[in-house]
């Protein structure tokens, strides 16, 4: 009688820990991967066009919304009554506004004027916030009361990209990692998270947009950079710089991609100057498999990515081209397998954010349609798809608008926003 109440007891609380829901806290997902670990989900769509569960207003921006506690953050840049960034929480379960925090930052030399670029990150109750103009603040996540702020772009002298601050901020151990790029070896900016005290700075690099990450390499935790100039690896605890590969542009920055790893192969992908694949040795060094790109942005080759974040399954890396082609790579060599035209329709800048979760693939493209689908050497097989928000111009004015923001997978919903507004769709199977 007592093994079959264990065996119950035991019965129930696996059960209960295989359907909890899962928090998107921080840019792409929990161990910032683009890995959705959910299940009991959909496995096609009802309708071509689902109704939301909510639906709330906010402001342009590129950021994408993040989830935690039962909450959603997004940021936003509005004109009145006077030019300001905002940093929003609402309720997840009924888009009810919680609270919401504003403070002036007019947008000087940068081009594309919709809101915040970086994500939000929610980390033990604080909310952390990178504004375009380099303007950090750590939050309250429960009540929206500042902790402590930065204007980067005073106290580190930024040298601000052409489209503004966008890298993510990450967490590591204590410390919050900040790529900012600040002049005098300020690049990367190590604080402390609960105090906003400076721990450590590192490189003189310009910076690019895409987010750092943190990996184990060689036995031991590394963040990865992907800067304005090269690929480095830095030590945690000190930035101090351990191993760097050079990625040099031919006309601009544009290295807007997160760096991917797996298996310890580690990739990168830009729009005008094509992909880097390096292997991570066991010795804490890097080696390049293989480096690849063509001769325009219109002749390309293995994969030249603009905002896309490309994905690894197996031996094999599939990533959004230029102009919207779909491909398929074999990762050993960087040949193309097969390419595919029907996942989004082809334009410059054309994109997709892909989310793994276990076998399928979910792909949100850029006319606010979300793709249910399976990735093989053997093709694309779409699966599903629904429109659930509609593009809007502030983020590109051409072709009707885009939605270039990443949404966010949690509690068995997706949560998207466009120029005008956050959703909230349903995807627990019934």
């Amino acid at each position: 009688m007592i093994q079959r109440l264990i065996f119950a007891a035991m019965t129930v609380s696996l059960w209960f820990a295989s359907v909890r829901a899962d928090d998107w806290p921080q840019w792409r997902g929990p161990s910032r991967d683009g890995q959705w670990n959910e299940i009991g989900l959909i496995e096609s769509f009802a309708s071509k066009e689902p109704t939301p569960l909510w639906r709330v207003p906010i402001g342009p921006g590129y950021s994408g919304p993040v989830v935690a506690n039962g909450r959603v953050f997004v940021a936003d840049h509005v004109y009145d009554p006077e030019e300001s960034e905002r940093i929003h929480c609402f309720d997840a379960d009924s888009g009810k506004p919680l609270w919401s925090y504003r403070y002036p930052c007019k947008y000087r030399n940068i081009q594309y004027l919709a809101g915040p670029r970086a994500a939000m990150l929610i980390h033990q109750g604080r909310a952390f916030s990178l504004g375009t103009m380099g303007h950090l603040f750590c939050l309250d996540s429960a009540t929206g009361q500042v902790l402590w702020q930065k204007d980067l772009q005073t106290e580190y002298r930024l040298r601000i990209p052409t489209w503004g601050i966008a890298p993510s901020p990450m967490i590591e151990s204590h410390t919050l990692i900040v790529l900012a790029g600040g002049r005098d070896g300020a690049a990367v900016i190590a604080f402390d998270q609960a105090t906003g005290k400076e721990v450590w700075r590192a490189l003189d690099d310009p910076i690019g947009y895409s987010a750092p990450i943190v990996i184990d390499h060689g036995g031991k935790r590394l963040i990865v950079c992907w800067t304005g100039t090269r690929v480095v690896g830095l030590e945690p605890e000190t930035g101090k710089m351990i191993w760097e590969y050079p990625y040099k542009h031919s006309r601009m920055v544009i290295n807007m991609p997160t760096p991917v790893v797996k298996d310890d192969y580690l990739f990168v992908s830009g729009f005008y100057d094509g992909s880097l694949l390096l292997k991570l040795n066991p010795d804490r060094t890097v080696r390049c498999v293989w480096r690849r790109f063509g001769p325009s942005e219109q002749d390309t080759d293995a994969l030249h990515c603009c905002i896309s974040t490309p994905l690894m399954l197996g031996e094999h890396i599939y990533g959004v081209d230029t102009y919207g082609q779909f491909r398929c790579l074999d990762r050993k060599t960087g040949d193309r397998i097969w390419e595919d035209s029907t996942a989004v329709p082809g334009a410059r800048w054309a994109n997709i954010h892909f989310t793994q979760n276990g076998p399928t693939t979910w792909m949100f493209n850029e006319r606010g349609e979300l793709i249910i689908a399976n990735l093989s050497p053997q093709g694309f097989k779409e699966i599903s798809r629904a429109k659930i928000i509609e593009p809007t111009m502030v983020q590109l004015d051409q072709r009707g608008g885009v939605c270039w923001s990443h949404p966010a997978f949690a509690n068995r919903r997706v949560y998207a926003r466009n120029d005008r507004e956050l959703v909230c769709v349903d995807l627990a199977k019934k």
